[in-house]
């Protein structure tokens, strides 16, 4: 729409119903939040101490510089460009390409239900830290008593202490969803970002100061210089990359619509790229130190105690923290950052669900936050507050990080460079303001390195998967929850696309947002 109205009033109108951050610092600080999560904490270390240690930096380094920065200014570049949801800046670039979007967006519906779920057993470690309430067997507390896991398969027996931890984690979600773009999410970035900094820093000291501590950076940074001939090296490094900077699944492209146009995408870009390795980084100290400690108390080398995700957060760490002089200090600060870093990471994948929802139909800030939040949350109870969750919430997080971000990461960049060669007009958009400039060079990264690379990536884990069931669960519920769940967000996204606008006027930006 490029009439009169729509240069002046008009705009400030749209950015008043969507909403938008105050400042590029909110921007940057927001980003960091969705870009810091549980993976950099959990997965991060163990990725690197098993594939080649303090050898891993380099192709970490090269997949950050090659294909994690690239992809995040291609998110930033369609989202600041065409100043909408993922449905909408897609349909804005092009309406036949709509499908990408609300790809995206129901993938960040399917982590929003099993996320929050972790985020609740945190929530209650947090508690369990100050008297140890897991006693001398962390495992047995941890699977049996909290979450009276069964057999695998999917069972209606609620577990207290999961659902109402659970359904305050919604609730909280609710109401900062509904406060809008800078007074919720802007706001508790603002306050929570300097805070998880602070308390994993203290954290990380506490764990150096622990006996033992050096035999675990040993371990990690232990450069096996050999490994870096490896295929599968390079791919483990591309692939934490995607896993832990929140690109590829619309949230990007979300936060960068709520920018000012007249802001600096690339140097923001740069800025949330390595901050987001700093932590990681930093969450490999802290966590190997730990296990170094747990290891000389153990009498048993590094490799026997080192674990990552679940194992590590919720079995491995309460007996570090048992052992460990202040244990419940360090306890305290290790599943509070658990809280925090998974608290902003939640708000964003479900703030690309609001967003398109919104977007597409016109509606109310409040109207579209209940909308979206009760059904899920409805979900997430259902699914993860029983006494199978565990098993369902494995399954999903598996199938839809290996099968469903990567490949539609595959796809957009495939799409946008040679489908409809949007990459040009990207560039133009990204450097008007850009303190970095980027180039050809951006393009033949983002056009053949990056999908190569994670091509290799998706083909290797397809092979695996198809040739040993998933930690041998049932067939039916791979078949449900993982392969039915990829297939399910695809074709649920084509039938979202067919969907008629609200306003058809929303697919033109106003001359406005064109400047």
């Amino acid at each position: 729409m490029t009439d009169s109205a729509g240069s002046g009033p008009g705009t400030q109108v749209d950015e008043t119903r969507r909403g938008r951050f105050t400042s590029r610092r909110v921007f940057i600080l927001a980003a960091i939040g969705s870009a810091v999560g549980l993976g950099n904490i959990w997965r991060f270390p163990y990725v690197a101490y098993e594939n080649g240690g303090g050898a891993f930096i380099l192709p970490y380094l090269v997949a950050l510089l090659t294909a994690g920065i690239p992809f995040l200014l291609l998110d930033y570049g369609l989202g600041h460009r065409f100043r909408g949801s993922a449905p909408l800046s897609f349909a804005r670039a092009r309406r036949r390409i709509e499908t990408i979007g609300w790809w995206q967006v129901l993938l960040c519906f399917c982590i929003g239900v099993y996320y929050a779920a972790v985020l609740a057993w945190a929530v209650r470690y947090t508690f369990f830290s100050v008297n140890k309430a897991w006693g001398d067997d962390p495992e047995t507390f941890f699977f049996d008593d909290f979450l009276h896991l069964g057999d695998p398969g999917v069972a209606m027996e609620f577990t207290p202490g999961v659902l109402v931890p659970l359904l305050v984690v919604w609730v909280a979600l609710l109401v900062i969803m509904a406060l809008g773009v800078q007074r919720g999410i802007g706001a508790v970035a603002m306050i929570f970002i300097p805070i998880l900094v602070i308390a994993f820093i203290a954290l990380v000291v506490q764990a150096l100061l622990l006996p033992g501590s050096g035999g675990g950076l040993n371990a990690l940074f232990t450069p096996e210089w050999a490994a870096l001939a490896e295929p599968g090296v390079w791919g483990a490094a591309f692939g934490q990359i995607f896993f832990s900077l929140s690109i590829g699944f619309g949230v990007m492209i979300t936060y960068a619509s709520y920018v000012k146009r007249k802001t600096d995408m690339t140097g923001s870009a740069m800025a949330v790229g390595f901050a987001n390795s700093g932590f990681e980084l930093l969450a490999g100290i802290g966590v190997f130190a730990a296990l170094g400690f747990m290891a000389q108390a153990s009498g048993v080398a590094v490799a026997d105690v080192a674990s990552d995700g679940i194992g590590l957060a919720f079995v491995a760490f309460p007996a570090i923290i048992n052992e460990a002089p202040a244990g419940a200090l360090l306890g305290v600060l290790f599943f509070g950052s658990l809280v925090i870093a998974g608290l902003t990471s939640l708000i964003s994948v479900i703030e690309v669900v609001i967003s398109g929802v919104r977007d597409k139909f016109e509606l109310s800030r409040l109207t579209a936050t209940l909308s979206v939040v009760i059904p899920t949350a409805v979900i997430s109870l259902v699914l993860f507050a029983t006494t199978s969750g565990l098993y369902v919430l494995d399954i999903v997080d598996h199938f839809v990080n290996q099968f469903g971000i990567l490949l539609v990461a595959v796809v957009s960049m495939l799409v946008l460079a040679w489908g409809v060669r949007l990459l040009p007009e990207l560039i133009r958009q990204l450097n008007h303001h850009g303190s970095i400039p980027v180039g050809r060079a951006w393009q033949l990264l983002i056009g053949v390195v990056a999908p190569l690379a994670l091509l290799y990536v998706l083909v290797r884990q397809f092979i695996t998967d198809i040739g040993t069931p998933y930690e041998d669960y049932p067939a039916w519920m791979l078949a449900t929850f993982g392969w039915g769940v990829v297939v399910g967000v695809i074709v649920l996204a084509a039938l979202a696309s067919l969907a008629p606008w609200k306003s058809q006027t929303r697919l033109d930006l106003t001359e406005e947002e064109v400047r």
